[in-house]
């Protein structure tokens, strides 16, 4: 295409071009790679750079690729490839990108634009909960792999009863596809109707304290309800008491526990960016399934030790 028929498009970087870039990519003894144009308006998406080095060498031609869409979609776009490949955009302009990316398509995952922007899903929900007032309320949102997913369950194990109901041969995969949710939770809400409960966990509520709470004993061995989720700022501390206690380290089920535990510890550790840059792809829907499942499993362990801790308690206070 002619370079003449092109403009400049809208660049997601706010310093402008550098212009050192654009004698180095001058300089380089190679075909220019083919850039980004929107056909409508025949503005440049991604490769001003590129075409500035054209200019350079004399070329009065240059490979394009031609797109289709939405101004939105062509910033989005442009993000996309400016993050992926040639000079990196700074901290401050994906930032910037990434809040204009929630603005315009705000049903986008939060680890879906912090793939675009190239920033961490924690900074991304950082930005979002700061412009939450100017954005419409959504019940679902769109993940990276084009899947549309409910911010709450509460719907999706709704449509899951429903279809289970009418399709009871139906495969865990295919209900949690067409309700929205994932394969563990259809398989919860299935042993939940079998066992006659709602197919919606209700909220616990929190007990009523009493006007009067009568004063303590003055003697015996009275056991303390104990606080919940009150782990330290740094989780291994609690993990690090479990691994010196003889009780788990003498016994090869206790030894498992501690196994489980310490390889749970370094996964919270390391959760964010760089565990989500190792999954492939091609990869992420089972990922995805496996660690919803992994987390129904462990909440499951939880309820039954809140249970079991519960008892224990009342059985203190009794006894």
């Amino acid at each position: 295409m002619s370079i003449e028929l092109l403009l400049p498009g809208e660049s997601p970087r706010s310093e402008g071009l550098d212009e050192e870039h654009i004698a180095r990519l001058a300089e380089i003894d190679t075909p220019i790679p083919a850039i980004l144009v929107d056909r409508r308006t025949m503005r440049v998406i991604d490769g001003m750079h590129r075409l500035m080095a054209a200019k350079l060498r004399g070329h009065e031609l240059i490979q394009v690729e031609l797109f289709d869409g939405t101004p939105e979609e062509a910033f989005l776009r442009a993000v996309e490839v400016n993050v992926s490949h040639g000079l990196p955009l700074t901290l401050a302009d994906r930032r910037a990108a990434a809040g204009r990316i929630i603005a315009s398509h705000p049903q986008m995952s939060d680890r879906a634009i912090a793939r675009a922007a190239g920033l961490g899903a924690k900074a991304v929900a950082t930005i979002r909960r700061r412009v939450a007032d100017a954005l419409p309320q959504l019940s679902a949102r769109i993940g990276r792999d084009g899947k549309t997913r409910p911010l709450s369950s509460v719907d999706g194990r709704l449509r899951a009863a429903e279809l289970i109901a009418e399709r009871p041969e139906a495969s865990l995969r295919e209900v949690a596809r067409l309700a929205g949710i994932s394969p563990a939770t259809v398989s919860d809400v299935r042993k939940r109707l079998e066992s006659g409960l709602a197919p919606v966990v209700e909220p616990a509520r929190a007990p009523e304290a009493p006007a009067d709470p009568p004063a303590a004993a003055d003697t015996g061995d009275r056991r303390v309800e104990p606080k919940r989720n009150q782990l330290p700022a740094d989780p291994a501390t609690a993990l690090e008491k479990l691994l010196r206690d003889p009780s788990l380290r003498h016994k090869e089920g206790g030894r498992q526990l501690l196994r489980l535990l310490q390889q749970q510890n370094a996964v919270a550790t390391r959760a964010g960016e760089d565990l989500m840059e190792a999954v492939p792809s091609h990869c992420g829907s089972l990922v995805l399934d496996l660690a919803r499942y992994y987390a129904d499993t462990w909440a499951d362990l939880a309820k039954q030790l809140d249970e079991r801790v519960r008892q224990e308690n009342r059985r203190g206070v009794g006894g």
